[in-house]
């Protein structure tokens, strides 16, 4: 009961587990604030994604698309092959250069992503998917060219906009469902104030930039306020929260000498704090250096697409100049074999191979949406299907972050109803987190809350009041103790092994009875873990909440493994240290302390109800709140990954026969197969993909 025995109407010392363990880095050689410092920061942050505005390449694959899209329906009606496989003659002279002018635009304009993205990979030497679009729409526009200038053949300019069109369409699909970059240390800056109240030697205020605050200087926190720095409490006594940086799930009463934490939030009185750390030395700037570093170690996994690619890519040189060189030997003039080889060559990039993840991806995302899952990085969530541990912080994740009554102990002359009765009729005028829990819980009995006369707080002791004529007092453990009233210790005690917050009940001084409070565990939170077990997926609880509270809620929900009173930058670690047995981790969390974590885990899960530092973190999204969803999200990564490959063979696995037809294997027989008939075999491969996807179900 250490930690929790002075929480209620008491001052105690700031324990060992929520002060900010500060890891000072000789990174800058000046002080710097927070600003500065995620200035440079971010412009790291954007260079290291490789571009500023992720919305802005959304919009620009949606323009392109909708303009090669309507270029694309003119070049088909005007392609002779297209006709001759409609049964129509559109041609009129002149035709084949409009048909050149109009490629040309699709191919410089819708292809340019590709070609610069392909040209990119190479560089790299990475071939992946950009290079092959690359090169099937260069083959296609230089060869078709040749022809509308001269050279005999078959133009494949129809080919050329379909690919352009299709490929633009995948692309933007896509990048709609993957997560732009993290706003995470943005939100992380805003928990501090852009500026402190000063106090001069005269004691009097002076509200500066934090920028100009430096060691050793006093500053004012005014009641409802942040602080502004890292500092130990000179004069005043209050209430600090500091649930969102450390994970204590109840305010600590502080007093002089205690220390406090930049961007917690003073509840209670006024506070003059003297500073010690500043800029990068701060806790809140070691969480915010801790995210970004997480962030921008993250591996960039390589999609499956990619990967098909890769090999369709180099099948396609393979095949392309093989067939070149076996018609030629064959004695056939070059122009014929040429054809061959470019039939082959652009028949290798199937337009389905384009859609068969992004359209898995956006049925995917809306099911996920409709279930309360919000995908922000579709890489992670896809690695979903291979966690073999999920790690969850307790405060605000496992349970509610509020408090509730678990038990009360009446003596003899009173009923649980009457204490509870006089305890929520005193704590009704009190904002603390206890008494809301005591007020919620009467109130959920149907028990009428009576009126109180003379209420006041008294500081060390507790609140007291008149409730039916009658002084009530609801006071701590240490006030019972230094008032020398008896009561039943051992119980006290086991319920204090539980973690649990008990507070006392006085009537005209004399010991009415105990109140046990627990932060209310959540009904789903034992659901998830019992099912996680049985997908044979470890649950762990990670916290920075006392360790007694830790083991009481672990107990509740079947959970094995507990790391207790741990601040962020060993939150990290711990998950880095789960990593190092191999494991895939996931983290579910909802507040600041929470964020390096999960920037940490392989997939970091955010609780809907929690901060926005941690949503921006976060891979997915919990909008409902409910751990439930953890085992939700695991099974539709499965299911999201079987359809990607079952897409990727319909894409690719028609190439197994269309290839050596395109090739003319069947020629010495008189089949040739032409690319009107390769445009058949690719269609019906992007429609049973398109359908397939469609069948995907939550």
């Amino acid at each position: 009961m250490a930690k929790h025995e002075g929480n209620h109407h008491n001052h105690h010392e700031t324990p060992d587990a929520t002060e900010p363990k500060h890891h000072p880095s000789d990174q800058y050689e000046d002080d710097t604030t927070i600003q500065e410092e995620h200035t440079e920061m971010d412009h790291d942050k954007h260079d290291h994604h490789g571009h500023n505005g992720h919305g802005d390449m959304v919009e620009d694959f949606k323009k392109r698309f909708y303009i090669s899209l309507l270029l694309a329906i003119p070049i088909l009606a005007l392609s002779p092959m297209i006709q001759h496989f409609m049964g129509v003659d559109w041609r009129f002279d002149n035709d084949m250069y409009i048909l050149f002018a109009l490629s040309s635009i699709v191919f410089f304009y819708g292809g340019w992503p590709f070609l610069t993205g392909g040209i990119a990979e190479l560089k790299d030497r990475n071939p992946g998917m950009m290079t092959l679009i690359a090169l099937a729409i260069s083959i296609a526009y230089t060869y078709s060219t040749f022809v509308v200038f001269g050279w005999d053949g078959n133009q494949l300019y129809w080919e050329l906009a379909t690919l352009v069109v299709i490929m633009l369409l995948g692309h933007w699909i896509e990048m709609r469902s993957i997560m732009g970059a993290s706003n995470a240390l943005e939100q992380l800056v805003k928990l501090m104030p852009s500026e402190a109240h000063k106090l001069d030697e005269h004691h009097q205020v002076r509200d500066v930039p934090l920028s100009e605050i430096r060691n050793g200087d006093w500053v004012l926190v005014k009641p409802g306020e942040k602080v502004p720095v890292d500092g130990v409490i000179v004069e005043g006594q209050s209430t600090i929260d500091e649930s969102m940086l450390t994970g204590e799930s109840i305010p600590i009463e502080k007093e002089e000498g205690d220390a406090v934490i930049g961007g917690s939030v003073n509840k209670g009185g006024s506070l003059a704090v003297e500073v010690e750390k500043t800029g990068e030395e701060s806790y809140l700037s070691q969480v915010i250096t801790m995210v970004k570093e997480a962030q921008e170690s993250k591996s960039k996994t390589q999609d499956l697409t990619n990967r098909a690619a890769k090999w369709l890519f180099y099948l396609a040189l393979v095949a392309g100049f093989a067939t070149l060189f076996a018609w030629l030997a064959l004695g056939y003039p070059l122009d014929t074999a040429i054809e061959r080889m470019v039939t082959v060559m652009v028949i290798t990039c199937p337009h389905a191979l384009g859609l068969a993840a992004p359209l898995v991806v956006a049925v995917s995302t809306t099911i996920s949406a409709k279930q309360g899952l919000l995908i922000r990085n579709r890489a992670d969530f896809e690695g979903a299907r291979n966690l073999n541990a999920v790690v969850f912080d307790k405060t605000g994740t496992l349970t509610k972050g509020e408090f509730g009554v678990t038990n009360i102990v009446a003596e003899s002359n009173y009923t649980d109803e009457e204490v509870l009765r006089l305890a929520a009729a005193i704590e009704q005028n009190s904002e603390h987190p206890l008494a809301a829990g005591i007020v919620a819980s009467a109130k959920g009995k149907g028990i009428h809350i009576g009126q109180v006369t003379d209420f006041e707080s008294i500081t060390g002791k507790g609140i007291q009041g008149k409730v039916d004529g009658k002084k009530v007092n609801v006071v701590s453990p240490g006030y019972v103790n230094s008032s020398g009233l008896s009561y039943n210790q051992e119980l006290f005690e086991g319920l204090s092994e539980e973690g649990k917050t008990v507070v006392f009940v006085l009537v005209e001084e004399e010991l009415a009875g105990m109140i046990a409070l627990a932060d209310i565990v959540r009904d789903t939170a034992k659901e998830a873990v019992a099912a996680l077990k049985a997908k044979g997926i470890h649950s762990i609880m990670l916290t920075g909440d006392n360790r007694k509270v830790a083991n009481w809620v672990a107990a509740q929900l079947g959970i094995d493994e507990v790391y207790a009173e741990v601040l962020p930058d060993d939150k990290a670690n711990q998950i880095k240290r789960i990593k190092e047995k191999g494991w895939r981790v996931a983290m579910t969390g909802d507040g600041v302390n929470d964020a390096p974590a999960l920037a940490t885990a392989d997939l970091g899960i955010a609780i809907g109800a929690g901060t926005d530092v941690a949503m921006e973190t976060a891979d997915v999204v919990l909008v409902k709140s409910n751990p439930n969803d953890v085992v939700a999200l695991i099974d539709l990564s499965k299911k999201t990954y079987r359809k990607m490959v079952q897409n990727l063979w319909w894409a690719t696995g028609y190439n197994i026969f269309a290839i050596p037809l395109a090739a003319g294997v069947l020629a010495p027989w008189g089949i040739v197969v032409s690319p009107a008939i390769g445009a058949v075999f690719m269609s019906a491969s992007t429609i049973i993909v398109a359908i397939n996807a469609k069948l995907l179900k939550a």
